[in-house]
């Protein structure tokens, strides 16, 4: 099934845009109505590493590069509890992640812009990126709204591997 098919059954959508001129990678998550809910800030590292925080600036969770690995892969922290890694496959036409919690796994298009997290067979969160924008752009549609926080944990995994492999 496509993305826009799927459109119909989302619950809820977050908007993901990489923040111009900063030191480190930092991004602002929006929801619907255009309020930041939670923000993404880099730290000093080798590897990436992003700390997300929810408005009120609590942390609440981390995605950690694992460095000397083949191909990019990340540990994800829910505050400071470790809930599994996330690691980019060597595939030839469609990126594909591995992914070691709730039974997900995610299969991108050809180009590497869209996203599908499945859980079964049933598709749960779409990541789109959107072109034409000055930074990264993401929009993410989730069926279940508690699955926000690590599905954006994932999104900003792919984000990051993707800029490691493309330096």
């Amino acid at each position: 099934m496509s993305g826009k098919i799927l459109k119909e059954v989302f619950e809820t959508k977050l908007l993901f845009k990489q923040r111009l001129f900063s030191w480190f990678d930092s991004y602002d998550i929006y929801d619907e109505t255009e309020q930041t809910v939670y923000v993404v800030k880099g730290q000093l590292a080798w590897g990436h590493c992003l700390k997300i925080f929810s408005v009120y600036g609590e942390e609440v969770g981390t995605v950690k590069e694992k460095v000397l690995t083949l191909l990019p892969k990340f540990e994800v922290y829910e505050k400071e509890r470790y809930i599994g890694c996330i690691q980019k496959e060597l595939t030839f036409l469609k990126p594909k992640y591995d992914i070691d919690f709730n039974g997900w796994r995610v299969e991108g298009d050809f180009l590497g812009w869209d996203y599908d997290v499945y859980s079964g067979c049933s598709s749960i969160i779409h990541i789109s990126k959107q072109l034409l924008h000055w930074g990264d752009t993401y929009v993410i549609d989730f069926t279940n709204p508690g699955d926000e926080l690590l599905g954006m944990m994932l999104v900003i995994a792919i984000d990051a591997a993707n800029c490691s492999q493309n330096k």
